[in-house]
């Protein structure tokens, strides 16, 4: 009966004094929904970065002429690029690795293209990639209307592409795209296929993008010495390391890298990129906590002051309660109490609003919607240490009042 009493005597105290709790409450929802907000906005783009990652394929690496380069801040240190891997390169690589698994070449033709059909056009920001027979699996990608390329056209650099989703909407509307011809840059291409939606990841939009035969990229690429990609995609993470192992010896024999020398070239890991950006994030987290930690710093302040003002105001209330048989521990409970329910009102509309905030921002970015259930609980579990912190010690100097002094207080 204790708590429950003491309960409804801290609700009358709060409803007495309205205005004063809400600001105090306003305080520490700010600082709960500055942290959750951004730690909800990174889960969800965790969640989201994860996921587009398993689509592609998590058993397979890539071959490429420099590192990923992911820095946070001005540390870290830039990748060192070599020579560019060559379209003669790519090709005696793929024809030459003799494992179970199937490789993937890919280039970058252009960006900032627009996309013409009929009066009708794009942005200027389609981007052109050249791509063989197994480019859409390597990337996770996926046709809804039409067919991929077959190995003969990927030989004969024919006039045909494949669309993204987001292409087909704003040129077709209702009608098919199969079989139309479209302007591209420079290029009059025939449709073959469209992509299902995909939206954008790590700064790659399939949904805007215009995939052609890897040997027509050679001859309409903009960069006048292009370096492909070559992803090997492995039929299970078993076998991962041992056919890095010959696909390193077969592309530094390709490279005529001689044997005392360093790789000319980079191999990674599909996992490498979301475990490099995860590490990276933490600091983001660390930035995070900070911003909320200060801020509820200043509001477990604020609440203390409020305490100890409520102490002095009902001085004649404890010590009434304590000349009928209340004792220290009794009224202590009574202010700790009414802390403690301060900072869950506060805590609730704060995490509340945190996590909106955050799923706004990660939907913005291309993330998902997520309920970040660790950081709720934290997050009222943060509330009850606050609230315990900043009425303790109101709620000592309430139970230790002489009775017959806070009686006579006016």
């Amino acid at each position: 009966m204790t708590y429950t009493e003491n309960v409804k005597l801290a609700l009358q105290s709060i409803k007495s004094n309205r205005l004063r709790t809400m600001l105090t409450a306003l305080i520490i929802a700010i600082g709960l929904s500055a942290l959750v907000g951004i730690l909800t906005s990174l889960d969800a783009v965790k969640k989201s970065m994860t996921e587009t990652f398993s689509s592609m394929g998590a058993n397979s690496f890539t071959i490429r002429n420099r590192g990923m380069g992911i820095r946070v801040g001005g540390g870290g240190k830039r990748p060192k690029p070599f020579r560019s891997v060559k379209y003669e390169d790519a090709i005696a690589f793929k024809e030459r690795l003799n494992t179970p698994a199937s490789v993937a070449i890919s280039v970058f033709a252009s960006g900032g293209a627009t996309a013409k059909y009929s009066g009708e056009k794009t942005n200027p920001n389609i981007g052109i990639q050249g791509i063989d027979e197994n480019g859409l699996k390597s990337q996770g990608l996926d046709l809804v209307l039409g067919r991929n390329f077959s190995p003969s056209e990927i030989q004969s650099a024919n006039n045909i592409c494949i669309i993204g989703s987001e292409i087909k909407d704003k040129l077709f509307k209702k009608e098919s795209p199969l079989d139309k011809i479209i302007n591209v840059g420079n290029s009059r291409l025939k449709v073959i296929g469209v992509l299902a939606s995909k939206g954008q990841s790590m700064g790659f939009s399939g949904d805007r993008a215009v995939f052609i035969p890897l040997l027509k990229a050679k001859l309409i690429n903009s960069n006048g010495n292009p370096s492909y990609t070559i992803t090997v995609m492995v039929p299970n993470n078993d076998q991962m390391d041992n056919i890095i192992g010959e696909a390193t010896a077969e592309f530094r024999s390709i490279r005529k890298v001689k044997i005392t020398e360093p790789n000319n070239f980079e191999i990674t890991k599909s996992d490498a990129m979301a475990q490099t950006l995860f590490e990276n994030l933490k600091y983001i987290v660390m930035g995070g906590i900070a911003i909320g930690g200060i801020t509820l710093i200043g509001a477990s302040i604020g609440l203390m002051n409020i305490m100890l003002v409520s102490v002095t105001e009902r001085t004649r209330e404890i010590g009434i309660r304590k000349a009928i048989g209340a004792n220290p521990a009794v009224i202590r409970k009574q202010f700790l109490i009414e802390a403690v329910i301060i900072c869950l009102m506060g805590g609730a509309f704060g995490i509340f609003l945190g996590i909106a905030l955050g799923n706004l921002i990660s939907l913005a970015m291309g993330g998902s919607f997520i309920i970040p259930w660790n950081w709720i609980s934290g997050g009222f579990g943060l509330c009850v240490l606050v609230g315990i912190t900043s009425g303790y010690y109101p709620a000592k100097k309430a139970s230790k009042l002489d009775p017959v002094e806070a009686l006579r207080y006016e």
